[in-house]
């Protein structure tokens, strides 16, 4: 099939009668999200208005060439056997068709427990599966508790229901946790929507391939606790009832479109459909995103919001600490997980805590080569010891257990032979006729290292959020874990705008510019352990930008160059467009205007265009950003306190930052110049020093804040 879906629906369904015009819960609720961004849910009062609502909005997103992916929460079939007994048939398509003539077919006043009712008359029993009658009428065939089972009735779950924990049976048609009424009126939508659209693939009974509409059974459940987290983050989400509180069932549509529509834009979606492969679902059908619980969970994780960078009232020039707080605050990771050999680890984040397998060291064992004995057997020095025969080596254990009063030659990483737990070193020793002697005092447990003194089993060994170092690896290989569950690979696009630029080399026109911010920008998200993406040069064609982002692949945009305001500056004024920009002025200097917005969900850095800003604005501010999109930790750059060795009388309302380097003196000396389009300074540095905003006189000598190219992770 193909990998993505443009347009993901999602309908938590409702066996219930028209609910009236006031949005409530156990009514009919739609999500509908596109780029990984829900709208608001949509309240459906009834099954026709449903109907009628899904007959107008999935044309609507054919008719743009938008590839539609929609999902209803009711079970599209029942357990193995049960098509068969109504039909004479296994293939639940026909079971649907029955439901929706059987629905055409009630008399007036009756209904799907009067349908229930009738259908427990096909097995044996007083009464039958379908069990619970909401009416208050009696049904024969159709009482009010659960009956006994009978063994030739159909099993009381699908193979899906098992796999998926809390998930419920299909024979209940009313009270608590009943689906029963869902799936009986739900599978009569499923046949006259079939019918509507017959180029529709009801997945997984039809191929998908290509078919541009996909229509399959979800369950919000699997989401229940980002549900519930999106619920307590945010009172006055679209759908609130009556007191003003989140309604449980437009929620779910929202986090499960949203969810789905972020596993399209990652490219993922095929292994949901995937995971179901192998079992077989001719007659029984399967629930997306059981087999895929983790990756699902991880795109249900909080977006970022469009007006997300958006500066309190009032406020005009940003201290760069106020800046940096703002940013924290409100970034949060945008990216799923996925496992990968703890070989091939390194630099990636940890998506969860890992815990140890097996203790390290696993079991008590020698710290030096020499030889071991029971402490309690020794007497007074000189100490002797008779040898027994063998040794204890790394890998090749002694394979009798120690006489006491005896000793046995043991060699580093050797495990401790019953009655062994102290070891002499080799070189405190000496051998005389089959005996090892030594003088001295030698304290209990000497030389061994106990099991589990660096981890024991169980124990957190390195916490989520954890970027991986080579030391890193070597602890969890030692502790048992071949694999590790990391964040996917934040996707860093660099993109470069502007009519004045052109690539190093291509001209010798000196109206334009040679392009030196995309390498520098591509380098520092490659350094930073993400993938960079390389988007290559715009010139100033709004329509071109819009394509280019449109088109990007990326999870974050940084471009440099027409972040401010002027005629030419596209970036802004196509992000102004959207309603999602905020042109922040920080009070720094190299820098000023940052231009932060986002693009259909995608947050956009508008660095400025003067290499010198761009860089020194990506290190204190697009590192750290960078960091939390990605899952990690907001990195805190503590720089060190030198001496100077310059002079420099600073201005108050600023920060800056200067190019530096250490002189072999241990002071710091600054570039020659501070002007912004000094490229050659930044390479001249090994860091910045950095001066507060207020007002400084800085002569030789005075202590002053350097701060490492390394501090920022170069």
């Amino acid at each position: 099939m193909s990998a993505t879906f443009d347009t993901v629906v999602m309908v938590d369904w409702s066996g219930a009668g028209d609910r009236g015009a006031t949005p409530r819960a156990d009514a009919i609720w739609a999500g509908v999200a596109r780029d990984g961004q829900a709208d608001a849910p949509v309240y459906l009062r009834s099954r026709a208005a449903a109907e009628a609502w899904l007959a107008e909005v999935v044309p609507a997103e054919r008719a743009v060439g938008r590839r539609v992916l929609l999902g209803f929460d009711f079970p599209f079939a029942y357990p193995a056997g049960t098509a068969r007994r109504i039909t004479g048939h296994d293939d639940p398509r026909l079971l649907w068709d029955w439901f929706a003539a059987a629905f055409d077919a009630l008399a007036d006043g009756e209904g799907r427990f009067d349908i229930a009712a009738r259908l427990n008359g096909l097995f044996t029993g007083d009464e039958g599966p379908f069990w619970f009658n909401g009416l208050k009428r009696d049904l024969p065939g159709l009482g009010k508790g659960k009956p006994p089972r009978q063994a030739d009735w159909p099993p009381e779950r699908r193979l899906v229901e098992t796999r998926a924990p809390g998930s419920f049976a299909c024979w209940q048609m009313g009270g608590a946790g009943a689906v029963g009424s869902q799936a009986m009126t739900g599978m009569a939508t499923l046949s006259r929507l079939r019918h509507l659209w017959p180029e529709a693939a009801i997945w997984p009974f039809d191929p998908v391939g290509d078919s541009p509409l996909v229509i399959a059974e979800v369950w919000p459940s699997l989401l229940s606790d980002a549900v519930t987290r999106r619920m307590a983050e945010d009172a006055s989400l679209p759908g609130a009832g009556r007191e003003g509180r989140p309604i449980k069932d437009a929620v779910q549509v929202a986090v499960l479109s949203e969810a789905l529509s972020a596993l399209c834009v990652d490219g993922r979606i095929d292994a949901a459909f995937a995971a179901a492969e192998g079992t077989d679902l001719a007659e029984e059908g399967w629930i997306l995103g059981v087999g895929v619980e983790p990756e699902l969970r991880a795109a249900a994780q909080p977006r970022l919001r469009n007006d997300c960078f958006a500066l309190p009232s009032g406020v005009s020039w940003t201290p760069v600490d106020e800046a940096l707080t703002l940013l924290r605050d409100r970034l949060t990771c945008v990216v799923g997980t996925e496992t990968v050999p703890v070989g091939a680890a390194a630099g990636r984040i940890l998506a969860q805590p890992h815990v140890a397998a097996r203790s390290n060291p696993p079991a008590a064992n020698a710290a030096v080569d020499g030889y071991g004995f029971a402490h309690a057997a020794l007497g007074d020095a000189p100490h002797r010891l008779p040898l027994t025969r063998g040794r204890a080596a790394a890998g090749g254990p002694l394979e009798h257990a120690l006489p006491r009063g005896e000793a046995v030659r043991i060699l580093t990483g050797a495990l401790l032979p019953e009655g062994v737990d102290t070891v002499v070193l080799e070189e405190d020793t000496r051998l005389e006729d089959g005996a090892v002697v030594f003088d001295g005092a030698v304290k209990p447990g000497a030389n061994t290292r106990r099991a589990g003194e660096d981890v024991s089993v169980g124990e957190v060994a390195l916490e989520g959020g954890h970027a991986l170092r080579p030391p890193d690896l070597a602890l969890l290989s030692a502790l048992g874990l071949a694999e590790a569950r990391v964040r996917r690979r934040l996707r860093v696009g660099v993109l470069s705008t502007g009519d004045e630029l052109a690539a190093p080399g291509a001209t010798q026109d000196p109206a334009r510019t040679y392009d030196a911010n995309r390498p520098m920008l591509l380098a520092l998200a490659e350094r930073w352990g993400h993938a960079a993406i390389d988007l290559g040069h715009v010139p100033d064609d709004r329509a071109a930008l819009a394509h280019r982002l449109d088109t990007a692949g990326a999870d974050v945009i940084l471009t440099s160059g027409g972040a401010s305001a002027g005629d030419e500056d596209h970036v802004s004024a196509l992000l102004r467009e959207t309603g999602s920009l905020t042109a922040w002025r920080i009070a720094l200097k190299p820098g000023r205007p940052l231009a932060l917005g986002m693009w259909r969900g995608m947050p956009v850095f508008g660095l400025p265009g003067n290499p010198v800003a761009a860089f020194v604005c990506a290190l204190v501010f697009g590192r750290p950003a960078l960091s939390v999109l990605a899952g990690g930790p907001w990195p805190e750059t503590r720089g060190f306190v030198v001496p100077a060795a310059f002079e420099k009388r600073k201005k108050p309302g600023r920060r800056e930052y200067l190019r530096a380097r250490l002189a072999p003196d241990g002071r710091v000396e600054v570039f020659r110049s501070e002007g912004s389009g000094r490229i050659s300074g930044l390479s001249w540095a090994e860091g910045l020093v950095e001066l507060g905003d207020g007002a400084a006189e800085i002569r030789p000598g005075d202590p002053v804040t350097f701060l490492p190219y390394g501090l920022f992770g170069l």
